[in-house]
């Protein structure tokens, strides 16, 4: 853990500076059931400890940029930017094929991050030596920053899941500011970039996955629908996960969006039932390098 400690440093200090410039805002109000949330990070920031030496408003951005460049290649250092193969940018993936005997699958997380639900997901999948991948409202993102870079730290993939979480039609102008937006926020507070892509709702013919895809996203779809969505009980949940997954499989569970207290429930059952069955868990980019590796292997066994 103390390699997270100093990683998520500089750019604590990049946050204090930029709040004490005054360029933070409040972000717009998320489409969803937020209320009054008092969120717990694990990083706050000590201003006493920020040193602010007189100066123009030119000396100061020019140290921000700087700080922000240190964490960006930090970032990169610790692997937190990745490849995707090429047949797997601009298309629309449910699951990966893989020989029946890789028990391989992929937890992924939609809406968040969200306060209580995404630091105990966290802790869960920490306990477990789990990686996964977390589709990010920018919104929320904006509002629990914190949050989206103990998501990195921790060494899972961030994904893109819009800016606002809408389900009405985009033009190109639109959905370009619900992706872009996104994906540049993702950077500046964790150094990752990001070239995976769920749509809200899943819905693929309203304008983002379009314009994802010409952007050479790769749209993350799933094949094991947890349906947390509707508040099952924990049992429930975790029957409908396990009777759905599969070698290859992609588990959409949400740790935001409202409620997510029967998810956490169900989490560490899905994970230990999955683990008696022979499963290991993977990210989105790992699936797709196993996929890549096993026809590689093929393609050399039939020469």
């Amino acid at each position: 853990m103390e390699n997270n400690k100093s990683f998520i440093w500089p750019q604590g200090i990049l946050l204090a500076l930029i709040a004490l410039s005054g360029s933070l805002s409040l972000g717009l109000i998320v489409p969803m059931s937020l209320k009054s949330f008092n969120v717990e990070t694990t990083n706050a920031i000590d201003f006493k400890d920020v040193e602010i030496k007189g100066g123009t408003q030119a000396r100061l951005n020019q140290f921000k940029l700087a700080m922000l460049t240190s964490w960006q290649q930090q970032a990169r250092v610790k692997g937190l930017s990745y490849n995707i193969p090429a047949r797997f940018q601009g298309v629309i993936v449910n699951r990966v094929k893989l020989a029946p005997n890789q028990k391989v699958i992929a937890l992924t997380f939609d809406d968040g991050p969200w306060p209580e639900y995404t630091a105990k997901i966290l802790n869960i999948l920490r306990e477990n030596n789990i990686k996964s991948t977390f589709f990010v409202v920018g919104q929320m993102l904006k509002t629990y920053p914190e949050l989206g870079k103990q998501i990195v730290a921790e060494g899972h993939v961030i994904g893109n899941h819009t800016w606002h979480h809408w389900y009405h039609f985009f033009n190109q102008q639109a959905a370009a500011f619900e992706i872009d937006r996104t994906s540049d926020l993702i950077y500046e507070l964790t150094g990752a970039r990001t070239n995976l892509f769920r749509p809200p709702g899943g819905i693929l013919h309203n304008g983002l996955a379009a314009y994802a895809r010409g952007k050479k996203y790769t749209v993350v779809m799933w094949s094991a629908d947890s349906v947390d969505y509707r508040s099952p009980s924990a049992s429930v949940l975790t029957n409908r996960v396990l009777k759905q997954g599969s070698p290859g499989g992609i588990v959409l569970m949400h740790d935001g969006g409202g409620n997510r207290s029967h998810t956490v429930a169900a989490l560490p059952q899905i994970i230990s039932k999955f683990k008696q069955q022979g499963y290991r868990f993977v990210t989105i980019p790992e699936l797709f390098e196993l996929q890549e590796q096993d026809e590689k292997m093929i393609a050399n066994t039939n020469k």
